[in-house]
């Protein structure tokens, strides 16, 4: 109003009255205070009836009632200490310091006393321990799991690194723990902050991308002592601050030759730094600046004869390494689960605060809308989650019988590449539900929208892992394919006696027959046909999956009617977008020519790539 005045417009007698009755706010300087409040949430665990009626139908007696008293006090430490450690890791991001005032090179990562702190917690709650230890038997798995998605969203990044820790833990128990790495899983394991080691692994180099066979450089020269000198360019170390690292590289022979391809790589260990601090013929080149996950420092590394030991067989590392993929995809999807739960809570409590237009935005029914869809995919990929982490705790305790080791073969590089691409969505979403406000970097919702995009691309792109996908069918000859439709038809029969899930459950089971009619179909169409179907065909697997569990979840005796509106919203969307695409001749050899012509229309790259 200032404003207009200043220009000469002159203010009626009626409109000045009107501006008098209204409350003014009082001139200063400064800024104003925005009238917002902050959405406050509580403990985690508390809060998240999903996970807590899951725990409560799938834990045995004895089970829960321990791990329900510690998840408790768990959730309580995530707010009073681990959430503000978190947020000063945003603030404080690593640093690197090359050279000292002298010119003498350090190669120094230097990360805040929140970073450090953070990893003292992880090992005081066991976050890498839980799964090792086994205290809870097959159950020992998932209860890290649950731990760890409680944890993930507060945890300024440390996430990552322990997903590579894991990874690392695994390999080394995979080996029968050999006497040389005995020291090395103890540190992984370790609950005493002082001990505790985090792991890098070291697989990306110039070429970068997940085609290790063709893109790793690094040679390995053996040592008469036995152990390996390793040279060459890491382009994109995670965790750079670790303590050890598992990396890739080709040994040479006494020629100096190497093996291309696959069967040339083998797998290493390596200590980061020697007893004294100092880097083990290693150099940073520099940091990276990412657009997300900036409070962890992922680096460019040189090695220049940096010492190292074999752990895997000679030109087997790709196989060896098959388990660390595995349990670090398994992190990405506890990553993905954790931000999608985190960005609801956040926007469900601030739809009870903020007035919009006369009323709360709880009370806006478009606005509820919104959120309730994104709670429908949050179930479906918290299910997804947890029966992934449920089967590896099988087989990790020699439990699981052949269909459940066949089932977790396929569900892991499903479940990461479609909650992947789900977190980001939600992310975004939730963002925007807070107006401009979850634009404003301060209030932490970007950072979680950053930090969420990282998750389709870590550890294989949606393509890569749907290629995977492809691969688990090839490998067990089609019986990932009988496990998969075997168990899904077993979990619906046992809820279809519920009326409120019928529908549920009938359009599940014709989505179920669907993939099957396209996966005949396919068979007699050839290679390419599969592959330009890949990324629609496990998101197939994926939709029909976590349908059945939302209506298996559903049809217990005391489901609620969140836990019934979630599975019948779930079954309402398209299950089996590959039969759709099938029928719409999408997967035919003629559209690998019509998509490049598309895409290259007007560009110059055309006549070279058509």
């Amino acid at each position: 109003f200032h404003s207009a005045a200043g220009r000469g417009q002159e203010v009626g007698t009626g409109e000045k009255g009107l501006l008098e009755d209204r409350e003014m706010p009082p001139a200063r300087g400064g800024a104003e205070t925005l009238f917002h409040e902050e959405p406050q949430t509580g403990n985690p665990y508390l809060e998240d009836a999903l996970l807590r009626s899951y725990l409560r139908t799938h834990l045995p007696p004895q089970v829960l009632e321990e791990v329900n008293q510690e998840l408790e006090g768990f959730g309580n430490r995530l707010l009073s200490q681990v959430k503000a450690l978190g947020w000063e890791c945003e603030l404080n991001p690593p640093v690197f310091r090359q050279y000292d005032a002298w010119g003498q090179r350090l190669d120094q990562i230097l990360t805040c006393s929140a970073w450090r702190r953070i990893k003292g917690i992880a090992a005081e709650e066991g976050l890498i321990a839980e799964a090792y230890e086994r205290r809870f038997s097959n159950w020992s798995r998932l209860y890290q799991a649950v731990k760890l998605y409680l944890f993930s969203s507060f945890s300024g990044g440390f996430n990552c690194p322990l997903a590579m820790t894991d990874g690392a833990a695994k390999v080394i128990e995979s080996l029968g723990v050999p006497g040389s790495l005995k020291s090395a899983f103890e540190h992984l394991t370790t609950r005493d902050p002082e001990k505790f080691w985090t792991s890098g692994q070291w697989m990306t180099e110039r070429r970068g991308g997940s085609d290790v066979a063709s893109g790793t450089e690094t040679v390995a020269s053996k040592q008469p002592d036995g152990t390996y000198l390793l040279h060459g360019f890491k382009w994109f170390t995670s965790a750079a601050d670790s303590d050890m690292a598992l990396t890739l590289a080709r040994i040479a022979d006494a020629e100096g030759q190497v093996k291309q391809g696959s069967s040339g790589l083998s797998l290493f260990f390596l200590r980061v730094r020697d007893e004294a601090g100092k880097l083990n013929n290693i150099q940073v080149q520099r940091l990276k600046n990412k657009l997300g996950t900036r409070q962890m420092a992922t680096a460019e590394l040189w090695l220049h004869g940096a010492k190292a030991e074999l752990i895997s067989a000679e030109g087997r590392g790709v196989s060896f390494i098959s388990n660390m993929l595995n349990i670090s995809r398994v992190h990405n999807v506890i990553g993905a689960v954790a931000s999608m739960r985190r960005m609801i809570s956040l926007s469900r409590e601030y739809a009870c605060r903020r007035v919009a237009f006369g009323k709360l935005l709880k009370d806006h029914p478009l606005h509820m809308q919104t959120i309730a869809r994104m709670e429908v995919q949050t179930r479906g990929a918290f299910l997804l989650l947890m029966e992934v982490v449920r089967l590896l705790g099988l087989a990790e305790s020699s439990m699981a019988n052949e269909q459940e080791q066949l089932l977790l073969r396929l569900l892991v590089p499903v479940a990461k590449l479609y909650t992947g691409k789900q977190a980001s969505a939600v992310a975004v979403e939730a963002m925007e539900s807070f107006g401009g406000q979850g634009y404003m970097e301060d209030t932490g919702l970007p950072v979680m929208v950053r930090d969420s995009l990282v998750l389709s691309i870590w550890e294989g792109t949606t393509n890569v892992l749907s290629l995977d996908v492809l691969r688990s069918l090839t490998k067990s000859q089609g019986q990932v394919m009988v496990a998969f439709f075997s168990t899904v038809q077993k979990k619906l029969e046992g809820a279809s006696s519920s009326p409120k899930l019928e529908a549920a459950v009938k359009r599940t089971q014709e989505a179920a027959s669907s993939l099957t009619q396209f996966i005949q179909a396919a068979a007699s169409r050839g290679a390419l046909t599969m592959e330009l179907a890949a990324r629609d065909f496990s998101y197939s697997i994926a939709r029909i999956y976590a349908g059945t569990l939302l209506v298996e979840h559903a049809a217990r005796p005391d489901a609620s009617s969140a836990d019934i509106s979630a599975a019948q919203r779930w079954c309402k969307q398209e299950l089996c977008p590959v039969a759709a695409g099938l029928g719409s001749s999408s997967y035919e050899a003629k559209e690998v020519l019509a998509d490049s012509a598309l895409v290259y229309e007007g560009s110059p790259a055309r006549s070279s790539r058509l």
